[in-house]
């Protein structure tokens, strides 16, 4: 059966791009998890990093190993790709995940959840106002001010903590991670973006694994459990990226993007629930309504009836 056809179906896109949220929502409570398999201190940041290369070099290989098997060929990003690659897998990769290892194993993981999902509206601020690759609006604003108000409470639950080194570490990773979505965006323009993420994972990843060994870093203790969870997380990154590519493929845009809200959504459950973490439920629940409406409200400022009919 045609790939579009299925992909394109209503229950399809559902069930494929829920599973996508849920994926990289379970990455808060596996991550934090793999730290206690692998007995790593909140204050090894050497391990911390070392633990989050190793994911990515991974996930960055089966990546490409997925897409080498789709096209039946070998993939290697030409001359041109090159700087794409190199900018993507320092900022989306390095940066990002190296500030987003270190504040989780400090922050806890239904307070991260929340706090991670202000990448969306860093992202548009600079899409905004540094790339200018949209244009600005009173709709957009609010979306940010109803979004980031949920950032704000989440930081003022007393359970959680007042705000920590952790959650500063996690907002730092958000803005390289909005930054890198914008720059996606203009680099897919004349690269694959399947390929751009397979070998900028891959690139980062060994990026990490040398600064986390230059750091001090070691696994002491590797155990089946560990490293059981450490293929899951390199699988989550593979495989839901890879899906959402597909979505994104074949249908608009804004029919796959609408889904970001549950982002947060399956961060903030599932870290409760596997973590049993102390949480001030009104407040949680509060801020969850609000970032996701913010996001939601995004959304809408960038559907454009007609640019959407054409995509159709």
């Amino acid at each position: 059966m045609d790939a579009q056809k299925v992909f394109s179906r209503p229950w399809v896109l559902t069930l494929t791009a829920v599973l996508c949220c849920v994926l990289w929502g379970s990455a808060f409570p596996a991550i934090k998890t793999g730290y206690a398999f692998f007995s790593i201190d909140s204050a090894d940041h050497g391990a911390q990093i070392l633990f989050a290369g190793l994911r990515f070099t991974l996930a960055g290989m089966l990546v490409i190993a997925f897409e080498c098997a789709r096209r039946r060929k070998f993939i290697f990003p030409a001359r041109k790709d090159l700087f794409a690659v190199g900018i993507l897998s320092l900022a989306q990769t390095s940066l990002h995940y190296i500030f987003f290892y270190l504040g989780l194993s400090i922050a806890t993981g239904t307070k991260s959840s929340v706090l991670t999902a202000s990448t969306v509206f860093i992202a548009m601020i600079f899409a905004c106002f540094l790339f200018r690759t949209e244009k600005f609006s009173l709709l957009k604003l609010l979306g940010c001010l109803v979004g980031f108000s949920g950032v704000v409470l989440i930081n003022l639950d007393g359970a959680s903590g007042a705000f920590s080194l952790g959650d500063g570490f996690i907002l730092i990773a958000a803005a390289f991670g909005a930054l890198s979505s914008v720059l996606i965006k203009i680099f897919s323009q004349k690269s694959d973006p399947v390929m751009l993420s397979g070998y900028q994972f891959f690139l980062g990843g060994l990026t990490m694994i040398a600064v986390g060994l230059a750091l001090g870093g070691r696994l002491t203790v590797f155990p089946w459990q560990g490293a059981l969870l450490l293929v899951y997380l390199s699988l989550v990154s593979a495989v839901a990226y890879t899906l959402w590519g597909i979505l994104l493929k074949y249908n608009p845009v804004t029919r796959v993007t609408v889904f970001n809200f549950l982002d947060p959504v399956s961060g903030f459950v599932l870290s409760a629930l596997i973590l049993r973490e102390e949480i001030n439920w009104l407040f949680g629940i509060i801020a969850l309504v609000l970032v996701s409406a913010g996001i939601l409200i995004l959304h809408f400022a960038g559907v454009r009836p007609e640019k959407q009919k054409e995509t159709e």
